[in-house]
């Protein structure tokens, strides 16, 4: 197919195939936006992400690219009906879906852009698809790797070990929080998953790359003294809460704080911010659960908002509670927006 795109916006599944797709994509295309999905809710919200960006874009030649995610019929009429109603409006859009899964076959019988074959993983449908169309980095045996774990070819006994190891590194990969931070958790994971690379060559090369995880993990957030890994973490989100805080600051009364999206180890993270951000009141973090956690660092009484606004409640410094009416969202802007909405 013609390459030469203005933008591509790549969405994929949120484990090792589909990140391995990304892997092969970001070699083909110059101007490429990831997003990753995993089923069921969060599939509409992504596309409406990207359709949203495309919208608001001032090119005008864009691929839709999906792989490693079957689609359903209402996912599929949604997006056509979007990129008929923008193509109409001046743009040139062409989708594209490659997939594995055995339950897309009617969909993809239904769709000339719905490319399906379910004798192989996505990321080797990927590959094939793309790999005479420009000269890309020989990713023949990590693909080999990733397809024997994803499509379980225990006789490819090496592959398929290295694969299974692989796939831990993604499934283990959560300290970016991808909600949060989709730019920076992508960019994490195929780090990862690219440190796999030198090890192809050695023997037991699945066991040298189990044994070094948390050395290549410790590598990635290291920049000048070692720690432990889990400090050298809590260092990196809070650079990162502390570069992006403008669009993640709230308000309670003439109270400023900052909200974030399922952080892990909040004490540590929330004190370390308001340290380090000492014009913020407080610290307050929502998960999926609809249990809220707040921190302070002797400015404010949480512990009163927490009462008022979770029927929560707790110690000045550190409160938490529910916020029964939360409704999960995998976009964090609408997270931001339901709070808002509840200040109001």
């Amino acid at each position: 197919m013609d390459i030469n795109f203005d933008k591509v916006w790549h969405l994929s599944h949120i484990d090792l195939d589909g990140y391995s797709c990304q892997l092969v994509t970001k070699q083909i295309f110059k101007d490429i936006e990831f997003f990753n999905s995993n089923y069921g809710e969060e599939i509409e919200e992504r596309l409406n992400q990207i359709v949203n960006k495309i919208r608001e874009s001032n090119l005008k030649k864009h691929l839709i690219l999906i792989t490693d995610l079957n689609l359903s019929i209402k996912e599929c009429e949604f997006l056509e009906e979007k990129i008929n109603f923008l193509n109409y409006e001046d743009k040139n859009i062409e989708l594209l879906l490659l997939d594995h899964h055995k339950t897309g076959m009617d969909v993809a019988n239904q769709y000339e852009w719905y490319h399906l074959d379910i004798n192989k993983s996505a990321s080797l449908i990927t590959y094939d698809f793309f790999k005479s169309s420009k000269l890309i980095d020989n990713l023949d045996y990590y693909i080999k790797c990733v397809n024997a774990y994803d499509i379980w070819l225990q006789e490819q006994e090496l592959e398929f070990e290295i694969g299974k190891v692989l796939a831990r590194y993604v499934i283990n990969a959560k300290e970016v929080n991808r909600i949060m931070f989709p730019k920076e958790s992508f960019v994490y994971i195929t780090y990862l998953l690219k440190s796999s690379y030198p090890y192809f060559d050695k023997e037991n090369a699945h066991i040298l790359l189990d044994n070094d995880m948390h050395q290549i993990k410790k590598r990635f957030f290291r920049i000048n003294n070692d720690d432990t890994l889990e400090n050298l973490v809590s260092k990196y989100v809070v650079e990162l809460l502390t570069k992006n805080k403008d669009d993640m600051t709230i308000y309670y009364q003439n109270q400023k704080g900052i909200l974030t999206y399922s952080i892990s180890n909040t004490s540590v993270i929330g004190n370390a911010f308001l340290r380090a951000n000492p014009d913020y009141d407080f610290f307050i973090d929502i998960n999926n659960r609809k249990n809220v956690s707040m921190r302070a660092d002797d400015k404010v009484d949480v512990s009163l908002i927490a009462r008022e606004l979770f029927e929560g409640g707790g110690h000045a410094n550190a409160s938490g509670g529910r916020w029964k009416e939360f409704k999960d969202s995998f976009v964090y802007e609408n997270i931001k927006k339901q709070f808002i909405e509840k200040m109001s």
